[in-house]
């Protein structure tokens, strides 16, 4: 997807500079690649919120208007303050329409795993696949159909789809999602770990156990009388 933003080129550098432009509503920014100078901008807060909440975000193609000009571009450093949700810094990388980019896009799980409906959870170990594309073909998301995993199941980068004009650079055999038990079930049925079963004893050493042995009484009885009495 590609979508307009409009950037105001700033001045100021340095912390106060950026706490003043943040309090404005503003959040600091650069624009930079193809060999041309790093541009410092300024861009409002709203239309980033707008950029990431309705377009896609991080895997979006934006034709960024500084001063005049429009650069082809797309958001690569994003830095936020988790604990208001307010963006502090972003930067975009400025490229070529036919020129491929290396970029992570986020993964996204597609339809209704039947491990989950036998009581399993979804358990993510990769988040967002490295791939490399044209500027045009960057997907909103990668798709990751898990309608066939049953608990127990691990769905892999190379399970995935390839989106059309994608290669994916993170390695196939990368675990993307697992569906498991809830760890509340799976202490329940792991309170007998293995190693602490009680070990068999040999029948020959029950029986031994059991009669003694010759000439000693077993443990807590005297022995019978006229033995072990010197």
């Amino acid at each position: 997807m590609e979508t307009t933003l409009t950037a105001e080129l700033r001045d100021g550098t340095g912390k106060g500079a950026a706490r003043r432009l943040r309090a404005s509503g503003l959040v600091p920014g650069i624009l930079y690649g193809h060999g041309m100078e790093p541009v410092k901008l300024s861009i409002s807060g709203k239309d980033l919120l707008h950029l990431f909440h309705t377009a896609g975000g991080g895997s979006t193609l934006v034709d960024l208007k500084v001063d005049g000009k429009t650069h082809l571009a797309i958001p690569r450093e994003i830095q936020r303050d988790h604990i208001h949700g307010r963006f502090v810094h972003i930067d975009f990388l400025a490229v070529r329409r036919d020129e491929r980019i290396t970029l992570a896009v986020e993964v996204h799980e597609v339809g209704e795993a039947p491990g989950i409906r036998a009581g399993g959870v979804i358990e993510h170990h990769l988040r967002e696949i490295e791939i490399e594309c044209l500027p045009n073909d960057v997907p909103e998301t990668i798709p990751a159909d898990i309608s066939a995993m049953e608990i127990g199941d691990m769905l892999r980068v190379g399970d995935i789809t390839v989106p059309r004009g994608v290669t994916f650079l993170t390695a196939a055999d990368t675990p993307v999602i697992s569906v498991i038990t809830p760890a509340a079930l799976r202490v329940e049925a792991d309170l007998t770990l293995p190693g602490e079963e009680a070990p068999e004893v040999p029948a020959e050493e029950e029986e031994v156990e059991a009669e003694g042995v010759e000439g000693e009484a077993p443990e807590g009885e005297a022995p019978p009388e006229g033995e072990g009495a010197e």
